[in-house]
């Protein structure tokens, strides 16, 4: 038939049937044939196995072609190799699947989405031995991340090298010599927070943050920062009223500590260690200090450039739904607002304040005219994958790596949709996020099962490795969540007016759980968080109130707790799980439940948990706590218990893939000091997260003295740290300091760069005792006890490095160490041991004393007798 008749009968066919004759049969529409994409294929061609197309966009335009008429799922077969992005795959409804079938983008999980630009060339920088250049890649005007086969490098950076005086668009420092670097404009100051520790400064906006603001100008001595930036992190208006109190009630309104910076950030100038980069914009050139045994003539360096990978913008009149992502790896995207007048303004979590008057305004809703709604309604971290009303996404067997935003967001309006089997690492903020806290369409229905979610974030430190805002009939169980910087799993929001004594935010919230995860070694860097972290309003009634069941929750770092019910936190049930090695809480806090006058506590329910804190049976105005079990030991816990946690038995090969070549660990963090006597010194550090694909095996700290001439060092294991928290090193010069300690992190691979120094500290004699501890309390079952004190009151002259308890059944002193040691003195905040192997129906009497370097304190004593 000549083309043009079968063109034409077509029409009448479409035609026909368009206006539905009777009793004309059309036979059944064949199913879509499935696409194909190569790196290698040709845009020109039909998509076919045998003639592939090149790019994403030419298969999403294909795909819309047959979508709207699916009789079968439409798979879209993407071969190995990397698709390079310099903007997202941008997908709405019309790239949906239809008729209850699906379009299910499928890798070969060798199938990468990159939005990196390959820096080649590389030359040796004259004149400065082992710095090379190379010239920017085409089109790459900026970026935050730079990778060297897989690994990421290091943002060039140091301490900050003049004295800062804080002024009110700025700084003024101690000389010029910021002014004389090549391009101050690049540098940004970095003020990362955490507990006020030994002489560890607190910075930032509260334990939690860690924001960041580029310098706009320096001239002189004279140092101008970013706006809105600089006016977001330190005009933040407070009640005037309630002196210290922001409006916004999450951390101060100020920058602390006088506004001083922990360290500076990308120049030239800071270009000292190997791993280290910088990018000089007006120069178009990408300077590096190549790690040992790299090679830059043969080596993948990858610059992230795209700062979204795939987007997709349903409406809630059109979503996008019915689509699935399967076996591919989402890498070298880039996030640049933190790098722009806006800055990082942190608040918690990833969020910001943001826009040239949010200080004032922005989530401050009821509270201050103008102030916008909801109340805490604030600017999330956006995702280099993203999808806003989504229904029914998939994404399973993929990877999340090398990201410089968070790395999946299912935003507002999100529905159905599920994360399983994927792997979430190497992001700077944010691991996974879900729906939002804008008063928008909450996300329901959002499955996140059997990913593994460790080493992040490396970057923006205060991310969590899974934010879930205003959401309903959501689940995220069977994960497993191990080395992260802050909290692990972080529930609800806008729970931070009970402060004032208003009621929390309303929120739709409903009907979440969390089930069955295994979490570990969390908050590795900041403070004030938890393994599970739940804020606000999480339903109406127990009934449908969060479900926190069944998860194992243990190696805390940080002071926090491993279930943190914070404000507002109303109708939780946490029941069923297993927690231990908390530094501070197994379970808290309490808080008023200020919905009426009636002065009860958030109805909360702690239910037959395994844990060590031992709080007795009781219901505190709401607050229940019934049937817990106290564990000395995990072989108290029924093997099924933690068997069940985590990755389910089909998915745990996900512990053992290699995302990235081996390298050198990340170095640790915030190094701190205190005396052990004249020639002596105490040292402690937040470990190492992001451990280069191989375990830590131990660390090396480095003293040095005044000149900056190395003096002494001292190498400790890695699981003897994690034990004691600190290493002492001995034999100090004579000359008596000030002193400065690094410390690297060492595994199969080599060291790490060294940390940032500690501040200079003079050991001195410790002469002064500390005093007694004080609150002891013993609260025991019938075969163990829980002791719990806090700190003595009086420390004496030098910091607390453990204690020492004494059961009065003549068994040898037990030598209490650990990071909670050294986090609760601070704040004094309690702290605790179980005491295993006890007779039941029997008087015990216990003794704790405080260890300084000056020895030993008087004794807190304390009696009770077992259950029977």
């Amino acid at each position: 038939m000549p083309t043009h008749r079968r063109a034409a009968l077509v029409t009448l066919v479409t035609a026909v049937l368009a206006l539905g004759v009777p009793g004309l049969a059309v036979p059944a529409q064949a199913a879509a044939p499935d696409l194909y994409v190569s790196p290698t294929g040709d845009d020109h061609a039909d998509g076919s196995a045998r003639h592939p197309v090149r790019t994403l966009q030419r298969a999403r335009d294909l795909v819309r072609t047959r979508a709207g008429r699916l009789r079968s799922d439409l798979t879209v077969h993407l071969a190995s190799g990397t698709y390079r992005q310099s903007g997202p795959l941008t997908l709405d409804a019309r790239d949906s699947g239809t008729n209850g079938h699906r379009v299910i983008w499928q890798g070969t999980g060798d199938t990468e989405v990159s939005g990196g630009r390959q820096v080649v060339g590389w030359r040796q920088v004259p004149d400065r031995k082992g710095l090379w250049s190379a010239p920017a890649p085409q089109g790459l005007t900026d970026t935050r991340q730079l990778y060297v086969d897989g690994v990421r490098a290091q943002r060039a950076r140091g301490a900050v090298p003049v004295q800062l005086t804080q002024t009110a668009a700025g700084y003024t420092a101690s000389s010029d010599t910021i002014a004389h670097w090549k391009h101050p404009a690049d540098a940004e100051f970095v003020y990362t927070s955490g507990e006020a520790l030994w002489n560890i400064e607190r910075n930032g906006l509260g334990q939690w943050t860690e924001p960041r603001c580029r310098i706009a100008s320096a001239e002189g001595t004279t140092i101008t920062m970013v706006q809105p930036c600089w006016d977001n992190s330190n005009k933040r208006v407070e009640f005037p009223d309630i002196p210290g109190r922001t409006v916004g009630m999450v951390g101060p309104g100020h920058l602390t500590n006088s506004g001083k910076a922990t360290y500076v950030e990308n120049a030239y100038e800071l270009l000292d260690q190997p791993g280290e980069w910088y990018l000089d914009r007006s120069a178009h050139k990408v300077y590096y200090l190549p790690r040992e045994g790299e090679n830059l003539a043969r080596a993948d360096v990858e610059a992230a450039a795209a700062e979204q990978l795939v987007d997709g913008r349903g409406t809630a009149d059109a979503p996008v739904h019915d689509l699935a992502f399967r076996g591919i790896r989402f890498s070298y995207a880039t996030w640049l607002t933190p790098s722009r007048p806006e800055g990082f303004s942190e608040i918690q979590a990833g969020y910001t304040v943001t826009g040239d008057q949010g200080w004032a305004t922005q989530g401050l809703c009821q509270y201050v005219e103008g102030g916008t709604c909801p109340f805490a309604s604030w600017t999330k971290m956006p995702g280099n994958v993203s999808f806003a009303y989504g229904q029914r996404i998939e994404f399973a067997d993929d990877v999340f790596a090398h990201l410089g935003a968070a790395g999946l967001d299912l935003g507002t309006g999100s529905e159905d949709s599920s994360v399983r089997a994927s792997i979430f690492t190497d992001i700077s903020g944010n691991g996974l996020e879900i729906g939002g806290v804008d008063g928008r369409t909450p996300a329901s229905g959002v499955q996140v099962t059997n990913n593994h979610l460790y080493g992040l974030p490396r970057e923006y430190h205060g991310g969590v490795a899974v934010l879930n805002g205003y959401t309903q009939h959501n689940t995220i169980a069977h994960n497993q969540i191990d080395h992260v910087g802050y909290s692990a799993i972080s529930m609800g929001w806008g729970g931070w007016p009970d402060k004032i004594g208003d009621p929390a935010t309303p929120n739709a919230s409903h009907d979440n759980t969390v089930r069955d995860n295994l979490v570990h070694d969390y908050m590795q860097m900041l403070d004030d968080g938890g393994g599970i972290y739940t804020q606000g309003l999480t339903g109406t009634s127990m009934t449908d109130g969060e479900k926190v069941t069944g998860n194992v929750i243990h190696d805390q770092w940080g002071l926090g707790k491993n279930v943190y019910t914070d404000n507002g936190c109303t109708y939780e049930t946490v029941e069923g799980n297993v927690l231990y090695h908390a530094s501070y809480a197994n379970v808290a806090s309490r808080h008023t439940d200020y919905r009426d006058a009636l002065g009860n506590n958030d109805p909360t329910l702690v239910k037959d948990n395994w844990w060590e804190e031992g709080t007795a049976d009781g219901d505190n105005k709401g607050l229940v706590t019934t049937g817990n079990k106290t564990m000395a030991a995990l072989s108290d816990v029924p093997s099924q218990i933690l068997d069940n946690a985590g990755l389910e038995p089909a998915y745990r090969g996900l512990l053992d893939r290699r995302i990235a070549a081996a390298s050198v660990p990340e170095a640790p963090s915030r190094v701190g000091t205190s005396t052990a006597g004249t020639d002596a010194l105490y040292v402690t550090f937040n470990p190492t997260f992001a451990d280069g694909g191989s375990p830590v095996r131990s660390y090396t700290a480095r003293v040095y003295d005044a000149s900056g001439t190395p003096v002494a060092r001292q190498d400790v294991q890695a699981a003897e740290f994690k034990r004691m928290a600190l290493v002492r090193v001995d034999e100090l010069p004579s000359s008596g300091g000030p002193f400065t300690v690094t410390v690297a992190a060492n595994n199969a691979y080599g060291s790490s760069a060294p940390s940032l120094a500690s501040l200079p500290l003079t050991p001195t004699a410790a002469v002064a005792l500390p005093g007694a501890p004080t609150s002891p309390k013993l609260r025991t079952a019938s075969t163990a006890a829980t002791l719990a004190w806090t700190p003595p009151t009086a420390i004496g002259d030098a910091k607390i490095t453990g204690y020492r308890v004494t059961v009065s059944d003549g068994r040898d002193p037990i030598d209490v160490t650990g990071r909670d040691v050294l986090v609760t003195q601070p704040s004094a905040k309690s702290m605790f041991r179980v005491i295993g192997g006890l007779k039941p129906a029997t008087s015990y009497t216990v003794t704790v004393v405080a260890v300084t370097a000056a020895g030993t304190g008087p004794t807190a004593t304390v009696k009770a007798t077992t259950r029977s």
